[in-house]
């Protein structure tokens, strides 16, 4: 079995710890989020490759949504022993793009099977799901000279 710590990003400590069988599908490790965090399961998911600091990489959707050959693969696709390795821990898992709730994904080790066959298995439970998801501040880092791109010659008559 795999055990995960699945961390809600956001100021308050939110946590859950899971355990699925190492043949399991990143699909079945979104239905173990999904309820785990009491969510209905009815919104769009996907999860993110990335580095040891978090850096979103590539995408994995909960369904293809590609109409060309060869797109994007879907959860179902990605065994888990697979995923996760010695040189990838962790994964990004976003649920619901409206509200954007954010999780950070790390593997955190491998057990023995355990006596209760009934997996997935919730291990640990910390902190309240809050009533709305945390709000993203994305910032667009200034250009290096921006008078170089001022179309406008600097006449902003035309702001309210």
């Amino acid at each position: 079995m795999y055990k995960f710590r699945i961390i809600l990003d956001t100021k308050e400590d939110v946590i859950r710890e899971v355990a699925l069988l190492h043949d399991f599908t990143l699909e079945d490790l979104h239905q173990t989020i999904v309820n785990a965090f009491g969510f209905d399961g009815m919104e769009m998911a996907s999860f993110y490759h990335t580095d040891n600091d978090w850096n979103q990489g590539e995408e994995i959707p909960l369904f293809n949504m590609s109409d060309q050959i060869g797109g994007l693969s879907q959860m179902k696709d990605y065994k888990l022993d697979l995923i996760f390795n010695k040189q990838n821990n962790n994964l990004l898992y976003v649920y619901d793009f409206l509200n954007l709730w954010t999780f950070f994904v790390e593997f955190i080790s491998e057990f023995h099977e355990v006596e209760d066959k009934s997996v997935p298995l919730l291990l640990f439970s910390l902190g309240d799901l809050p009533n709305e998801a945390p709000k993203k501040e994305f910032e667009i880092p200034p250009a290096e000279d921006d008078d170089e791109f001022d179309i406008f010659d600097g006449d902003d008559s035309f702001y309210y």
